[in-house]
């Protein structure tokens, strides 16, 4: 049965009022199949379906709602309702929402908790934004040195159940700080009498609480980790990240990488569900700046207009290679780009290998250049065979764009592979260096290299 069938039975069953029927339906649903199924219902419906989910399973649908799905419903249900459902809410999940939130809302659901509750989602909310900090969760089992094998295993029966993970296990000493960990795996194969210290992986993978989400990323991929420990500045243990919040920390930057790329300001919404004027004030800004910077490029051609006007028919056809110039030296210097990007987004590359990088990709751009122009010899003379006819003038148009097309492949390569690093190296997001600027300098070049070219070549 399809996910559409799924949904019209659950409707039929929400507008007959079989609530107890559905009740058991939505038991045998995945919890990020039933929000998804709410995200579609009004505010009425929306709240008859959360109050018929069991208490267990409603926290965990919650947790996976849009942010304007779970303001609707704070705004519905009674504080007794909103006491409960932060009480069967893993911490992170509650700090992740309330982030997401108004100012009013998140005062009246801290409002229904209890003191000790409320102490806890507030330090975690004075965490700085994607920080290591404010992803991690204080819902894991941890041991204190020295304890045997028995006794960890009597502590996870005892607290596991309230535990986000229990996969990963943590050894830390009388200050609490890190000692260690082990799986779950090897505790269970153990022999019980003896102390975990001896089974440990000392030297654990870890990060500080002001570590940016993205260092965290790349550490758990790094050493492909279930979670990964989060330490304060004296490497007290203070909590672990799970790798469902890393999935997300990485959807997320990689969104946000694109964005930038494409010459948008981040954005944090929906597309759909994102007013228009937000649209508008993350697209005009680089819009405005590539238009203005367009303007160099005009000054070249203005510069070289005598050059075009005195060239009479070899100018007209200097002009209509533009377009064709243009792009491809754009199209080459993101090709780099894109490459270098992703190069340093995985920590394959970094800045001390930029002549490196650089020597490759002059090599590669030698080989592609050599062969856009021996095609956009054959493609300019057939061209002209069919038009207007092959002439000295046109055979003396298509070397001057050959040998053009040769140097800008060059210098667009070059400019592509070096401008991530040389932005990487002084604190700027290379995705900032991305198609639009690199496209305006190769244009820039571009126009220059050719325009250069000809005035020799014509004297």
């Amino acid at each position: 049965m399809d996910w559409e069938q799924i949904s019209e039975k659950l409707d039929a069953m929400l507008a007959a009022g079989r609530h107890s029927e559905m009740r058991g339906a939505l038991r045998l649903l995945n919890a990020v199949d039933i929000a998804q199924y709410m995200s579609e219902l009004d505010r009425e419906k929306l709240l008859i379906v959360f109050r018929i989910l069991p208490k267990d399973l409603g926290a965990d649908v919650f947790s996976y709602l849009e942010p304007d799905k779970q303001a609707e419903l704070l705004n519905a249900i009674g504080d007794s309702e909103i006491r409960g459902l932060i009480d069967s809410m893993f911490l992170d999940d509650a700090v992740d929402f309330l982030e997401e939130l108004p100012a009013g809302v998140v005062r009246r659901v801290l409002q229904n908790t209890d003191a000790d509750t409320r102490d806890l989602i507030n330090q975690f909310l004075r965490y700085p934004e994607n920080s290591a900090g404010s992803l991690m969760t204080i819902e894991y089992c941890e041991f204190h040195s020295p304890c045997t094998v028995r006794q960890a295993m009597e502590e996870i029966r005892r607290t596991g159940l309230d535990k986000e993970t229990i996969y990963t296990l943590y050894v830390i000493d009388e200050r609490r700080r890190l000692l260690g960990s082990l799986a779950l795996r090897t505790l269970i194969i153990a022999d019980d009498n003896r102390d975990v210290t001896e089974l440990m992986t000392s030297n654990p993978v870890f990060v500080h609480t002001d570590d940016d989400q993205e260092v965290v990323a790349d550490m758990v991929r790094k050493y492909d980790l279930l979670t990964i420990p989060v330490v304060d500045r004296e490497e007290r243990l203070v909590g672990i990240i799970t790798a469902d919040d890393v999935m997300d920390v990485i959807e997320e930057e990689n969104t946000e990488d694109i964005e930038k790329m494409s010459g948008l300001l981040p954005s944090d919404e929906q597309y759909l569900k994102t007013p228009i004027t937000t649209l508008f004030k993350n697209r005009i800004p680089w819009l405005l700046i590539l238009m203005i910077s367009a303007t160099f490029t005009g000054l070249i051609i203005t510069h070289f207009e005598g050059v075009l006007s005195s060239a009479g028919k070899i100018g007209v056809l200097l002009t209509a290679a533009l377009p064709m110039l243009m792009d491809t030296g754009g199209n080459c210097g993101a090709q780099a780009s894109t490459l270098v990007i992703r190069g340093l987004a995985l920590g394959e590359v970094e800045f001390k290998d930029i002549l490196r990088v650089w020597w490759r990709e002059v090599r590669v751009a030698v080989m592609v250049g050599a062969v856009l122009c021996l095609v956009n010899v054959g493609r300019q003379l057939a061209l002209y065979y069919f038009t207007s006819g092959i002439s000295p003038e046109t055979v003396r148009v298509t070397i001057i764009v050959s040998i053009a097309m040769f140097c800008t492949v060059i210098i667009a390569k070059s400019i592509g592979c070096t401008l991530p690093l040389l932005a990487k190296k002084i604190g700027l997001d290379p995705a900032l260096m991305a198609s639009p600027i690199i496209t305006t300098l190769v244009d820039a070049c571009s126009l220059t290299i050719l325009f250069s070219i000809a005035t020799f070549a014509l004297g």
